[in-house]
């Protein structure tokens, strides 16, 4: 729906925005005002709290001090910033603001009552904006007697740092609303990328896959959290595992969010969460902040468990599986400076380490399909390159003897690189995540939420991803990760691992992720 002929535009048809009102003094408030007075907007800071919108300016002082002694601002640039920031007493003070951000508590109803007495206060072209990062828009618009000058504009915490901000277009929100919103935020310096008002927008929808599926595989016993971690961190390469984000990002703030997602999209398998953070919530193990999470804090620095050394053992002979050609291919090659007998029959021998290279797949199945003897069969984890890589996965059968472990640690180990051995898993760890982040993200662009490009965009800001899940899933390989997912949905039965069409559909034809349609 768009505004009515008669009534006037939102965005005063497209009128450069100079006048901002904030509502909500907190941190993100604090930071939407320190970048918008930056790229000189004149700004006014009202909160219910008269002392929040001083505590807000004397911290936004020392900030721009802090960045003006450290050479990253012009000194003369503080007082012109502090000159643009104005305290309000009253929300009428917003009257002849182009644009009122709040960032309030997270409560629909209160949002919609702020969003009715603005309405009355603000000139009829004023845009309203919520910063929520879990409410609906098109809830909060509904309340408003023009709803279509009502839009999302989400950052992220510490604004100044986290250059992405999502507008959100809700179900009556008129397109030049949008359209303002976006050239604000490049503006103010940040990557703005815009999207369908879904559960989760684009990052924290984005986000499920890192965070559930690690906890997923946690939940089956197959490795222990810093274990994990490693691998995400080291083999897969991101900049956090699983457990050090959730004690990041803290689970009062994490779980809750978890939870939250996953009923607005009706129980949606791909986003269930997990009793592991439901319990150390409960329990105050909240992260970083407390001192305790899945790790403990000691004046501020993570205690985390040594890694034991490798074994020195080499086994006599290897004998590789070619079910899967190019698995074959990579450890043949990697395996070759190593000295070790590589076995050429179409069986190993009676005394061979066994070594299977599953994509979606255990240990146990490959065993077993291949006619394999599990107590000497060890998997190794292929789907990234294993030439140059920082860490290698393991994983053996419930079988696997623990003198062929040991070879197989001690063979992979060869030449320095850690080597995780983790418990029977169809997908190990990386294949997991990295298939889960790249699905869900395939589902993000299926469901046209935002362009492939906005939704790699805003990952890689909001996230801190090296690549976009669609990238990622092109530089991974769109084909392999689709076989991968097959495997785990045939293994577990879940639909959770289902694959999105988006990414079925460019992995049959053999194109990239970001393909859009014509």
């Amino acid at each position: 729906m768009t505004a009515s002929p008669s009534s006037p535009s939102p965005a005063a048809a497209g009128k450069a925005i100079e006048v901002l009102g904030i509502v909500g003094a907190g941190a993100m408030g604090r930071g939407i005002a320190q970048i918008a007075a930056q790229a000189g907007l004149r700004v006014k800071l009202y909160d219910t709290n008269a002392k929040a919108v001083q505590a807000a300016l004397d911290a936004l002082r020392d900030t721009l001090d802090k960045l003006a002694a450290k050479g990253k601002i012009e000194a003369s640039s503080v007082e012109a910033t502090m000159g643009r920031l104005q305290a309000c007493n009253a929300l009428e003070d917003l009257a002849d603001c182009q644009l009122v951000v709040e960032a309030i508590i997270e409560k629909l109803e209160i949002k919609r009552d702020l969003f009715r007495s603005l309405e009355g206060i603000v000139a009829a072209d004023a845009i309203l904006a919520s910063n929520t990062s879990s409410l609906s828009i098109t809830a909060i618009a509904a309340a408003c007697e023009r709803p279509e000058r009502v839009a999302g504009y989400h950052f992220f915490n510490p604004v100044p740092l986290m250059k992405v901000v999502e507008v959100i277009d809700g179900l009556r929100t008129a397109p030049e609303v949008g359209d303002a919103l976006l050239a604000l935020g490049q503006r103010m310096g940040h990557t703005a990328v815009r999207c369908k008002d879904m559960p989760g927008f684009i990052v924290n929808h984005a986000g499920r896959g890192m965070n559930t599926e690690g906890l997923r595989v946690a939940g089956e016993g197959i490795a222990s959290f810093a274990d994990i971690d490693r691998i995400l961190r080291e083999q897969a390469g991101f900049r956090l595992g699983t457990f050090e984000l959730l004690d990041l990002t803290a689970l009062d703030v994490s779980h809750p969010v978890m939870e939250s997602i996953y009923h607005q999209f009706y129980e949606e398998a791909r986003f269930r969460p997990s009793p592991i953070t439901a319990v150390r919530f409960a329990g105050g193990l909240l992260g970083r902040k407390v001192g305790e999470g899945f790790y403990r804090y000691v004046d501020g620095k993570q205690q985390v468990p040594p890694e034991a050394p490798a074994p020195d053992t080499l086994p006599a002979s290897v004998w590789v599986s070619r079910a899967d050609t190019r698995g074959f291919a990579a450890v043949v090659e990697l395996l070759g400076a190593t000295g070790v007998t590589i076995e050429n029959g179409d069986k190993p021998s009676d005394t061979a380490l066994i070594v299977v290279t599953p994509l979606g797949l255990d240990a146990t199945t490959c065993a077993v399909e291949q006619g394999l003897d599990a107590t000497r069969t060890v998997a190794i984890d292929t789907l990234l390159p294993l030439a140059g890589a920082k860490r290698h996965t393991l994983m053996t059968t419930p079988v696997t003897r623990r003198d062929a472990r040991d070879a197989a640690h001690a063979l992979f180990a060869h030449g320095g690189t850690p080597v995780s051995v983790i418990r029977d898993s169809a997908g190990f760890v990386a294949q997991r995540v990295i298939a889960t982040i790249v699905n869900i993200g395939a589902d993000i662009a299926q469901q046209r939420i935002a362009t492939p490009g906005d939704i790699d965009r805003a990952v890689t800001l909001g996230l801190g991803y090296a690549k976009g899940p669609l990238a990622l899933g092109d530089a991974v390989g769109a084909r392999q990760l689709l076989t991968v997912l097959r495997n785990l949905q045939s293994f577990y039965g879940d639909p959770r691992y289902r694959p999105s069409p988006w990414l079925t559909r460019r992995a049959q034809l053999g194109v990239s992720l970001l393909t859009e349609e014509q």
